[in-house]
């Protein structure tokens, strides 16, 4: 199927000039959720020096079922969400911020699409941030991801108790993410409930304080 399900949705932005911007975050909410929430996260970041998109889901959602089922049952829906994102990854090379001055940052449903996205569309990035969330289906095989993430700082953090992402999976996307050259940050919080912690925010800065840099 190619139905474009969210390509006609909007994309909200904020930060810096992309002309004059240190670099360029990708930000995608998760279920239930808006471009506009997510977008919070970007005050939370406090580096206005980047420029900060975030795309909206037709019907605030990126794909109807879990992200644990055959990935089958939720297209056309995943892959118009995962071509939206490598659609904005285009937009902003287009105005000379490539890929490795940009960081894809999720959290849960948004969380999937960004390790899923990176992991099949492996190259240097300038961050992956993986926020309650995992790669997406009902079987993952390591042997499906043979490409090279370059040393793309990756951070994966979840719960250890997170009702949505079974730790099993968080810890195999790490695995695999670590297999394909990232560099790997995962932090597993006990007992905490579905929702992005400071210790995570302070991760996702140290993080763009790497991009831009020589």
């Amino acid at each position: 199927m190619s139905e474009d399900i969210h390509g006609g949705q909007p994309v909200l932005q904020a930060g810096a000039d992309p002309s004059e911007a240190r670099g360029a975050v990708i930000l995608v909410h998760g279920r239930g959720a808006t471009a506009s929430s997510i977008l919070g996260l970007a005050e939370a970041l406090d580096r206005p020096d980047f420029f900060y998109l975030a795309p909206q889901a037709a019907g605030n959602a990126w794909y109807p079922y879990r992200f644990m089922v055959p990935r089958a049952e939720n297209e056309p829906y995943l892959s118009s969400a995962l071509s939206r994102i490598g659609g904005l990854v285009d937009q902003l090379a287009s105005v000379d911020i490539p890929a490795e001055r940009v960081a894809i940052v999720g959290f849960s449903q948004g969380a999937c699409l960004a390790a899923d996205y990176a992991a099949r569309n492996p190259r240097r990035y300038g961050g992956v941030g993986v926020l309650s969330g995992g790669l997406i289906g009902d079987l993952v095989n390591p042997a499906d991801f043979p490409g090279s993430l370059a040393d793309t700082p990756v951070f994966v953090g979840c719960s250890d108790i997170d009702g949505h992402i079974p730790l099993e999976r968080v810890k195999l996307t790490s695995m695999i993410l670590g297999g394909m050259g990232a560099a790997l940050t995962e932090r597993i919080y006990p007992g905490m409930g579905h929702t992005v912690n400071d210790n995570e925010i302070e991760a996702l800065q140290g993080m763009l304080e790497g991009i831009g840099k020589a």
